[in-house]
């Protein structure tokens, strides 16, 4: 595992060098990793050094290490060596390798940093909410989302099961023609209802460092590019349902968009005349 890519590097000096502590009863998370948690990332408790509880989070590929202190009250992020410059961190990762670290290899990468899922929450240029269409449209923009195509292309948000056959004929109605050219920029939610694995799969797909060619190799038939394992945190496919249920949506594909009017627009099922819907877009992303 490469974790000398981790990004925002805070390099943590502790006085004592004593070992790492085996990992004992798991502390209560502080509330940022919680919601790391709820939003998709893989998380797993390191243990405790020093009065340290460690944190190591997975998300897009990207690992993350967070220390918090005894009380609870602060938090660190970045690596933690002792007094001799031996890598704490390494040691804790490394033994929870050897227990379960099968979820920790799935997500490991080399270059974090060039995998990254794009920023899921829009701060700026959002439109008050007026209508129903738009709270949901807001609902989307705040979901656990990933991207398919070019980040400067127009967009569309669909919800999307792994294992729904209208979700697979639609992608492939954009794939070659208007995904891979630039003209649409899909920005799928993934949930899962679909069978059994599919949540499973959704989680593994939200926390992968490559999710897009996952998507594309298990739609043309690579059944192991999204394999349904234990112990996946399955909290942000949860969230996505969530927002389904609430607006009383039940099958996918499912499509949004706001048009070049500004106003927003809802696709249910696999669109019959792509070409007017990309048409109805505006040019750029919003």
């Amino acid at each position: 595992m490469k974790i000398m890519n981790a990004l925002f590097l805070i390099l943590v000096m502790t006085l004592a060098s004593l070992p790492a502590a085996a990992q004992g009863k798991e502390p209560t998370m502080p509330p940022p990793i919680q919601t790391l948690l709820e939003q998709g990332a893989q998380v797993r408790y390191l243990g405790n050094h020093n009065g340290l509880d460690g944190w190591i989070t997975i998300k897009g590929g990207q690992e993350q290490y967070f220390y918090a202190t005894e009380d609870g009250k602060s938090l660190m992020m970045g690596l933690l060596f002792d007094s001799d410059g031996k890598l704490i961190t390494l040691r804790q990762v490394k033994a929870l390798q050897e227990q379960n670290g099968d979820v920790l290899d799935m997500f490991a990468v080399e270059t974090p940093e060039d995998k990254a899922i794009p920023e899921r929450y829009q701060q700026s240029g959002m439109p008050q909410f007026k209508t129903p269409a738009e709270q949901l449209f807001d609902d989307l923009t705040n979901s656990n989302w990933l991207r398919l195509g070019k980040d400067s292309a127009p967009v569309i948000y669909s919800f999307m099961d792994p294992n729904c056959p209208h979700c697979h004929a639609f992608m492939k109605d954009l794939k070659s023609n208007y995904i891979d050219n630039g003209l649409v920029q899909v920005r799928m939610i993934p949930v899962g209802f679909m069978k059994a694995e599919s949540k499973a799969q959704s989680a593994f797909l939200l926390a992968a460092p490559d999710p897009e060619q996952l998507w594309y190799r298990y739609m043309a038939g690579d059944t192991s590019a999204l394999p349904a394992r234990r112990g996946i945190n399955e909290q942000g496919i949860e969230r996505n349902m969530a927002i389904m249920q609430s607006w009383k949506l039940d099958a996918t594909p499912i499509t949004v968009y706001r048009d070049k009017e500004g106003q927003v627009k809802i696709v249910q099922g696999r669109p019959q005349k792509i070409s007017e819907l990309l048409t109805d877009l505006p040019a750029k992303s919003q």
